[in-house]
């Protein structure tokens, strides 16, 4: 499993701080563990009525059967596949996001939210929703570990191409 901009990235100096080898291959060890239910979450959600209630597509019931640990695991699993992959393809995912980051006390750590801002600061602006996960997670530390706000990228939304006349 690796990010768009891999291992370098999240080992680099920046606006956040590497984090040490081990804490973020105990991150992949534990998506790892929920990645198998969420690609088969995905896939038959992308069959699906978009417009469905989360509670009743594949991706609700698998985020209604996890504790809070495999929440975020499945949270931080699906950030980094949506910033792999972030095409028209991952709506079903942005969804999920959208929805783990509405959940209010998942017990968020200072590591786990430094290592999704280091993933979405890597993603580039071409990817919208990056900072959606992140910035829901930030604001459930206590204030001493939140993220400073001068550190957080401006976040640039894509410009809608226009329709061409001539054509």
């Amino acid at each position: 499993m690796t990010s768009v901009a891999g291992w370098a990235a999240a080992s680099t100096p920046g606006a956040f701080p590497p984090l040490p080898r081990a804490v973020a291959q105990a991150f992949y060890r534990r998506m790892r563990a929920v990645a198998p239910a969420a690609v088969g979450a995905l896939e038959r959600d992308r069959a699906t009525d978009p417009e469905q209630p989360f509670s009743d597509t594949a991706c609700g019931r698998l985020a209604g059967s996890l504790d809070d640990a495999g929440l975020r695991a499945l949270g931080m699993w699906t950030h980094h596949w949506c910033m792999r992959f972030y095409d028209d393809d991952t709506r079903v995912g942005r969804r999920l996001v959208r929805e783990i980051a509405a959940r209010p006390g998942l017990g968020w750590t200072p590591d786990e939210v430094h290592w999704m801002l280091r993933e979405s600061v890597s993603a580039g602006p071409a990817a919208a929703d990056r900072f959606t996960l992140p910035r829901a997670a930030a604001a459930q530390l206590p204030p001493a570990d939140r993220p400073h706000p001068a550190s957080w990228p401006e976040v640039e939304v894509p410009r809608q191409r226009r329709p061409d006349p001539f054509h």
